[in-house]
């Protein structure tokens, strides 16, 4: 699976991911001696992907990260989701390989993975890309859900739109027309709107989600063995519940399509 980000300081490197979640500041946050992290979970930068949304605090920390350099202790590239000017001038003055307009919730720690940042892409190593299709099917104004069985394997127990992969020679929209009738027996016509693609992680997995809305009318849902239980809830009702990954945000960027 490759990720297509921008290019801040070229070069290339290959390694496994230091993963941080929050905000980092190198001064005060990395050791400048050792490459040993002081917030979150630790760890150490030496030879890592070091990937994290973006930079913080003093301008100070672009010379912490050429002290990394100078020491032998500077990770083989940075990876953020927005770039700042500490974090870049850093990488620059120390030639780091670094990218960054990376989706970085779609990376994990200890991922392996290969950084070009000659070309601004990020390429995750034994993870694969599984485009699907995702239906909000409006019944008398409400949002249909479909829970999974608690044996399923993907999101085993949880509540999700209609969905489901496409088919051989299929569209987008013949697929989320088909997916709805296999698992509903709702037949439906042309959809009210879709949505550009969203990106969804599950362990190995990078699922490329392309949205869509219906409506069904009054139609009674009769389902398969792939769910096990049906509701028929308001976008406030859904909330709180067990559900796949951007199921509320996308039904709110699509019910007013209707």
């Amino acid at each position: 699976m490759i990720l297509k980000g921008r290019s801040i300081c070229k070069g290339k490197a290959e390694g496994k991911v230091l993963k941080l979640e929050g905000a980092l500041s190198f001064l005060g946050g990395v050791e400048s001696s050792t490459g040993e992290v002081k917030v979150e979970n630790g760890g150490n930068v030496h030879g890592r992907i070091l990937v994290f949304p973006r930079g913080k605090g003093s301008t100070v920390g672009s010379f912490v990260m050429y002290d990394l350099k100078a020491h032998g202790k500077e990770p083989a590239a940075v990876i953020n989701a927005s770039a700042e000017t500490i974090v870049a001038t850093g990488a620059v003055i120390s030639s780091i390989p670094m990218v960054d307009q990376i989706d970085v919730k779609l990376i994990r720690d200890g991922d392996d993975v290969i950084v070009n940042a000659d070309e601004g892409t990020v390429e995750l190593l034994d993870v694969k890309k599984i485009t699907v299709v995702s239906s909000a099917v409006m019944i008398d104004g409400k949002v249909l859900l479909l829970r999974r069985p608690d044996t399923a394997k993907s999101y085993a127990g949880y509540w999700s739109l209609c969905a489901g992969k496409l088919e051989k020679n299929e569209s987008l929209e013949e697929a989320a027309i088909r997916e709805i009738k296999e698992e509903t027996q709702i037949v439906v016509d042309k959809a009210k709107g879709s949505l550009p693609p969203i990106y969804v992680r599950e362990g190995d997995i990078i699922w490329e989600v392309y949205p869509f809305i219906f409506d069904a009318g009054s139609a009674t849902p009769v389902l398969n063995k792939e769910n096990v239980e049906y509701k028929l809830l308001t976008v406030d009702e859904m909330r709180g519940m067990k559900l796949v990954d951007y199921t509320i945000e996308v039904t709110e960027q699509m019910l007013p399509m209707l």
